[in-house]
């Protein structure tokens, strides 16, 4: 479940991330730990995302969160990179990914949409097979564009 603080940290740290040339790619409050920590993802579009990206979000971020006092008790503010290339090229991703949300691209249109959202199933010679809301389509190969992992939101 999301945190209800969540939106308002996403509507603070999206112009900061901006500012840097960074995308806001989630936030997760996780108030189970003691202190709790707010650990924000981003991602550096134009190259990888380095620890410098991090360092200068991390400064800003925080005097943002000072200045508003959203946050009104201790907490640790970890800034991350996804870590991953979200788009999937090779067997072994396809396999390691299985069973997550994923979103197919086609080059054109086919059967009415341009893009398919589902749980990645598989990938074989001929198609990519997603879980439609617990039917399995197939998606010819030589249709698709790209397939690229959804980003798992903001909880």
């Amino acid at each position: 479940m999301t945190h209800p603080l969540i939106p308002q940290i996403i509507d603070l740290a999206t112009p900061v991330a901006d500012s840097l040339g960074l995308e806001l790619v989630c936030a997760v409050f996780h108030t189970n730990q003691s202190p709790p920590v707010l650990r924000v993802d981003i991602r550096n579009n134009s190259s990888d995302t380095s620890l410098d990206d991090c360092e200068k979000m991390s400064r800003a971020l925080e005097s943002t969160l000072d200045e508003t006092d959203l946050i009104g008790d201790a907490y640790v503010l970890e800034i991350s990179s996804p870590g991953i290339s979200r788009e999937l090229t090779t067997d072994r991703e396809f396999v390691s990914f299985k069973g997550f949300p994923a979103i197919v691209q086609t080059i054109e249109t086919y059967e009415g949409h341009r893009e398919w959202k589902g749980k990645l199933v598989r990938r074989d010679e001929s198609a990519v097979y997603l879980n439609l809301k617990g039917r399995v389509r197939a998606i010819p190969r030589d249709a698709i564009a790209k397939v690229v992992l959804e980003d798992g939101g903001t909880d």
